[in-house]
């Protein structure tokens, strides 16, 4: 088992009044994809926003290759080499792709040979690179938020529902580009509520609910068992082809 890249040790978050994490522990090994699963409102969203320094943990730490990042701010996470792509996708829709992606890159200019590999992960962002980016549909905007995170190099990617509201064939090709993401040695934390994707691309999973981790494991294995699978989100991976 590939040491761990990420851990959480009894994280707490609250949210002004409301407890929203109630001891997540966590750990992600380096490599691969690990898919973080669970009902909506299970505090999937909160756990990511919580290790990017968006919200504060107010109990508990936060572990970067070894490292308690806890109390650092976004900026200071993001420089470790950790990258989030929000729910809400974080693009600007009044710049042009161009900008977009020419904002993301620490050094000022993308890097033409890592950007010629992203164009050919999302064709979308070649086709419409002189365009705004408010103009693009759905899919492509989401394309752009991931191609922004993975501009420079990144040893951690956080994706929030990246397939939420897709059309089939747009899921698709998503999936299509983060398998081939998932080759380098950047780790991926997803959270997705399409299965099959998550079946696709997980190495290993983790189950929230009530704000807590009440399962951790082989994504193989939960995949194989209904079982389970009914037992901890009430849901069956075989109902979601």
């Amino acid at each position: 088992m590939p040491e761990a890249i990420l851990t959480l040790d009894g994280v707490h978050t609250h949210i002004g009044p409301y407890h929203i994490l109630h001891g997540v522990d966590l750990s992600v090994p380096e490599g691969g994809v690990a898919m973080l699963l669970g009902r909506n409102g299970a505090g999937k969203t909160t756990t990511l926003r919580t290790i990017m320094g968006l919200w504060k943990a107010s109990r508990g730490a936060v572990r970067f290759r070894g490292k308690d990042i806890t109390s650092l701010d976004t900026p200071a996470i993001s420089r470790k080499g950790i990258a989030f792509v929000p729910e809400d996708m974080g693009i600007f829709t009044d710049l042009t792709v161009a900008e977009n992606m020419t904002l993301a890159a620490t050094r000022g200019a993308p890097d033409k040979r890592r950007l010629d590999w992203i164009c050919d992960l999302f064709p979308p962002i070649r086709t419409f690179w002189e365009s705004s980016a408010g103009t693009l549909s759905g899919g492509q905007k989401q394309m752009l938020s991931v191609a922004r995170a993975i501009i420079e190099p990144r040893d951690l990617i956080l994706i929030d529902e990246p397939t939420k509201g897709l059309a089939p064939a747009i899921i698709k090709s998503m999936t299509g580009a983060l398998k081939q993401l998932k080759e380098t040695e950047t780790t991926i934390v997803l959270v997705e509520q399409n299965f099959a994707m998550a079946r696709a691309l997980g190495d290993t999973v983790a189950v929230m609910d009530d704000g807590r981790i009440i399962h951790a494991g082989d994504m193989a294995a939960l995949a194989a068992d209904a079982a389970l699978q009914e037992r901890l989100m009430g849901l069956s991976l075989e109902a979601h082809q």
